[in-house]
């Protein structure tokens, strides 16, 4: 009998993970801006950036390998981030992260494509130079917690990876 009991419980948990799921590539497919956090030697920095994910909740942007949030994930790789949908006057709606970020290598075609198109930019030409001297970054997540107001109130719902 307890085995069914606990099935039962293992079942709802797993329904719920993939709802909070959908809840967190539903923020991220209406979004485009990322707030990320670093830290260096001069204390804590944020920076707005344009990202793309990947079905694994892998959040990819561009930067300047020399700007500060860009250096800063060289020597510790260690971030935060968050993305806000909601507007003035509507319920809260976003999600908070945190996880490991790197520089990857390659203009990754595939993630310049969805890049150009969340910027609203025509897909790039095959031979035109997506980066322009820019790298890519990835940010593995390792918790992200949701915030949906109309759904949960300020309860975060949360995904550990």
């Amino acid at each position: 009998n307890n085995f069914w009991v606990l099935q039962e419980k293992a079942y709802r948990i797993l329904a719920m993970n993939k709802k909070i799921e959908q809840l967190v590539k539903e923020v991220l497919d209406k979004g485009h801006l990322m707030s990320l956090a670093t830290v260096d030697d001069g204390g804590v920095w944020a920076s707005d950036v344009i990202y793309v994910y990947d079905d694994d909740f892998n959040i990819y942007w561009i930067s300047d390998p020399d700007a500060r949030h860009s250096q800063a994930i060289l020597k510790n790789p260690r971030v935060a981030g968050a993305i806000t949908v909601s507007g003035a006057g509507e319920d809260n709606l976003g999600i908070q992260f945190e996880g490991i970020a790197e520089k990857i290598d390659g203009d990754r075609r595939d993630l310049a494509s969805k890049h150009y198109a969340q910027r609203g930019k025509v897909t790039p030409k095959e031979d035109e130079d997506v980066l322009e001297g820019d790298s890519w970054y990835i940010l593995k997540p390792k918790k992200i917690e949701l915030i949906n107001e109309k759904l949960y109130g300020f309860e975060k719902q949360k995904l550990s990876f």
